[in-house]
């Protein structure tokens, strides 16, 4: 069979997203496979060999954004000679899609477990939100749509639940990681990394990694350190527009001075080396990409049951697994971290789960399901 022919669709790439980050891998994956490869975007950081072609009108507010954007992308694909359209958002006009950002009717019920009445009410009659949940419901109706690559368990049965999807059109794939560049060996940066955020050489680190703090659920962790000894630091990376807000609660809580904001950074592999445990009680994640680059730096996890990635996780075997609105659960997971023998029992563990993970691994699966159709049309 000749190499596919595969456009994908997503809106803006920028570094530091997670979602971008592994549609990149998987681009550079299937290209190695010599699938041809289009991106359909409003803008992309980095080209190399991909073919571009931009869909940009002009939008004010993020409704109008996507609504756009969506329509320009149904009315270009037409013109396109691809065999597949892989859409990474909510388009109708899609072959395949990417259950990446999950299901946002179920984000919006986890959201509202940490909200008051009024927030949950203000949310709903969001305009922003009604638009999405209509817009993924048309996709998931959509007559065209033959397949939905689901990155866990926990995405593909919410569609099931939410939207009656037929099972064969639900295929889970999980996230690829490069185990050569996330390795145990990473733990070289340890002195630098420390050194350049004045964090002790025998504190316990535990690193908090990804954009959205509230989704994310780092006051929930800050709450946690809170309850740990002083030997205990977090440092935090990754961009917010709220994050001077959690910089104000941690100096509220007495911790500012074991808590470290990095911020935005373009390679996050040396603040795994610098860390003794990832923690991420999110309120809701699809499969991060950072639990699979942590485990496979050979770090413990700390991460929440609406989380993909839990579904890998032995408690207390390869990391831990609590509601996200645990403090107790949370602070226990965290305070056992705190034993050395236990987080390299743990830590190795958790790289052994990481191992079969590659992107090699995706990648193939992804061939397979992209043959599998076009040989069925």
């Amino acid at each position: 069979m000749k190499a596919p022919r595969i456009a994908f669709v997503r809106q803006r790439y920028v570094y530091h997203g997670g979602a971008e980050q592994i549609l990149a891998r998987t681009i550079a994956a299937l290209q190695k496979e010599g699938a041809r490869i289009t991106v359909v975007t409003r803008h992309w950081q980095e080209t190399g060999d991909i073919q571009m072609r931009i869909c940009d009108p002009f939008h004010v507010g993020s409704l109008w954004r996507d609504w756009a954007f969506a329509r320009c992308v149904c009315r270009l694909l037409p013109r396109l000679d691809v065999d597949l359209v892989q859409s990474h958002e909510r388009i109708p006009c899609c072959d395949i899609y990417r259950a990446g950002d999950g299901v946002h009717r179920e984000w919006l019920r986890q959201r509202g477990r940490a909200l008051g009445d009024l927030r949950r009410f203000l949310i709903a009659a969001n305009p922003y939100h009604r638009y999405l949940l209509r817009a993924e419901k048309k996709l998931f109706h959509s007559p065209r749509l033959r397949a939905v690559i689901c990155n866990s368990r926990m995405v593909r049965d919410e569609i099931r639940e939410h939207f009656g999807t037929p099972a064969d059109k639900l295929r889970i794939i999980y996230n690829g990681v490069d185990t050569a560049k996330f390795h145990p060996e990473l733990r070289r940066h340890r002195r630098a990394v420390r050194g350049q955020y004045a964090i002790p050489e025998d504190a316990t680190l535990f690193v908090f990694v990804g954009a959205g703090f509230v989704r994310k659920g780092l006051r929930y962790v800050l709450e946690a350190m809170a309850q740990l000894p002083d030997s205990a630091f977090l440092l935090v990376v990754g961009k917010d527009k709220r994050a001077p807000a959690f910089v104000r609660l941690a100096r509220q809580l007495g911790i500012a001075a074991r808590v470290r904001f990095a911020g935005a950074q373009q390679e996050a592999a040396p603040f795994y080396g610098a860390a003794d445990a990832l923690v991420l009680p999110t309120l809701y994640d699809p499969f991060p990409n950072v639990i699979m680059e942590a485990m496979a730096a050979g770090l413990p996890v700390v991460t929440s049951m609406k989380c993909g990635a839990a579904e890998l996780i032995e408690n207390g075997k390869n990391g831990f697994v609590c509601d996200a609105l645990d403090n107790a659960g949370l602070v226990a997971a965290m305070r056992s971290l705190l034993d050395p023998e236990r987080r390299k029992r743990i830590g190795a563990a958790a790289r052994q789960t990481a191992e079969p993970m590659t992107l090699e691994a995706m990648s193939n699966e992804l061939m397979q399901l992209y043959r599998e159709l076009i040989a069925r049309p």
